[in-house]
């Protein structure tokens, strides 16, 4: 099991995968699959593209390429090579070069995030390098995580730059659109490209948004736009996404109708606390007592406890907080040694704890404080907030206030900005609760994303320009340009 997790081993049904031969509507040179598994595609092409074409086959598993082998020979295709290659070792642009084009690249990569290859100690991977060009903290985290098959689309694209070429291959969509938007970004000479929605449930057996990803290469003039369509052929075009200021806009012709709204951040977006401890550092109360994850019930002081709301808290308006979060600091950096003489039984419970928190597994603890957080700063302790659930589907903004004397704080799948009363964060919030905003963040979102809302998002949206569309703006200039939360500097942003 953990070898078919390894290499992405979801074998291609014959059926799909003549379903996909069959809308390919080009005249091919050669046909190319870098992943070929037991050659479904091989087949299927083979099928629909009859002897002329030359056939490629490659995979690192000496059994599958037997199998794909002894599938092209039932099909009778003269020109067929299935060898044994491993992908990442291969040099792909001479491979494309010496061959007769135009090109199909075809297949099914594997579906395993780099991240999950590390749970289950996997070695199928690339060699480490920072191809989304994340910068500081996102290098380090979730943003950085990919699927390997992005890593591998992204390779083939770039290996293929120039020479007239059709790529269509299966993938998340969430893949599919880090593909193209990495290809846009980079020029790499993206021509026509389209998403056709597939059930992975039924065809491989997984819940997950999937799809065939059909672009070319080679063609006189490059897109940036990519139309989605509700089944493997052209007749369902749902929406169409593209490119805008070097983000990826999930339905251009809303957009472009909103486009007004999208200006400067007047108030940053934060995420909420990060902690990667919920089991130890997250309580409910029973009988004055503190009850942490494992149903340990501890008396702990007050001082460094705070409600707390979470994503499915906000989602579902549920805003009187039943949890609690111990913050051990109040901004990123600082000493946690105090807490041994401000709050003497919350400094044993975090030597009770040591184990869970000193074995957490991201890079960014490293080299901190002992029992270091993240997330935190002046900002988390105002009086109030707008928060809004990464999560989910829902795009519902709430105001929140405090609770028991002390501000509320969500966690690090939610997203707020700071404000100095709870009627400021009312007022905000049905700005961005109004139709106009809700389309308008609609049409940025793309919502079968794991987390579809996000801080690149939400610094788009322009909130003094919201407040002048609702004829609001006197009101907005006055909290905006409030020096209190962020930085000294906004009130000379509004003078200008």
């Amino acid at each position: 099991m953990r070898a078919k997790k390894e290499f992405g081993d979801f074998q291609t049904p014959l059926s799909l995968a003549r379903r996909v031969a069959a809308m390919i509507d080009l005249r091919v040179g050669t046909v190319i699959e870098p992943t070929c598994g037991v050659g479904a595609f091989l087949q299927a092409a083979a099928e629909r593209f009859g002897k002329s074409p030359r056939y490629w086959g490659f995979d690192v598993n000496a059994d599958y390429v037997e199998a794909a082998s002894a599938a092209l020979g039932r099909v009778g295709a003269p020109k067929v090579t299935v060898q044994r290659r491993d992908f990442y070792t291969t040099d792909w642009e001479k491979f494309f070069s010496e061959q007769t084009g135009p090109l199909l690249i075809i297949g099914n990569p594997p579906w395993i995030t780099n991240a999950g290859m590390g749970v289950i100690r996997g070695n199928n991977l690339p060699t480490k390098s920072n191809f989304q060009r994340h910068n500081g903290l996102d290098a380090k985290t979730g943003k950085a995580n990919f699927d390997i098959s992005e890593w591998m689309l992204v390779r083939l694209l770039q290996a293929v730059q120039g020479s007239r070429a059709a790529i269509a291959m299966l993938c998340k969509t969430a893949t599919a659109r880090k593909v193209l938007r990495h290809a846009w970004l980079n020029r790499f000479g993206v021509g026509r490209s389209s998403l056709h929605l597939i059930d992975a449930a039924t065809e491989f057996g997984v819940s997950v948004d999937a799809c065939l990803l059909y672009t070319h290469t080679g063609i006189a003039e490059s897109e940036s736009t990519a139309t989605v369509y509700g089944s493997l052929s052209f007749d369902e075009p749902l929406k169409t996404f593209g490119l805008s200021a070097g983000e990826l806009v999930s339905d251009l012709k809303t957009y472009h109708e909103l486009s007004d709204l999208e200006g400067r951040q007047h108030r940053k977006w934060r995420s909420g606390v990060k902690h990667d401890a919920a089991q130890v550092l997250e309580f409910t109360r029973a009988n004055g007592s503190f009850v942490n994850g494992l149903g340990e019930r501890y008396e702990l002081e007050d001082d460094y406890m705070f409600p707390l709301l979470k994503s499915s808290d906000l989602a579902n308006d549920r805003l009187r907080p039943t949890r609690f979060v111990l913050l051990t600091q109040r901004r990123v950096g600082e000493t946690t040694e105090k807490i041994r003489k401000t709050a003497p039984k919350t400094w044993q419970y975090l030597l009770d704890h040591a184990d869970q928190l000193d074995n957490r597994g991201s890079s960014v603890y490293k080299n901190r404080a002992r029992y270091s957080i993240f997330g935190v700063g002046n900002y988390s302790f105002s009086p109030a907030k707008v928060a809004i659930s990464g999560l989910y589907k829902n795009l519902q903004f709430r105001a929140i206030g405090g609770a028991g004397g002390k501000p509320i704080m969500v966690d690090d799948t939610c997203y707020f900005i700071p404000c100095a009363s709870k009627q400021e964060a009312e007022f905000f919030a049905e700005l961005l609760n109004s139709e106009t905003a809700q389309r308008f963040v609609s049409a940025l979102v793309f919502t079968d994303a794991k987390r579809p809302v996000t801080v690149d998002v939400l610094k788009r949206v322009d909130l003094q320009r919201l407040a002048e569309r609702a004829g609001r703006k006197t009101e907005a200039v006055e909290y905006l340009s409030s020096s209190t939360l962020e930085c000294g500097q906004q009130r000379l942003l509004f003078a200008e």
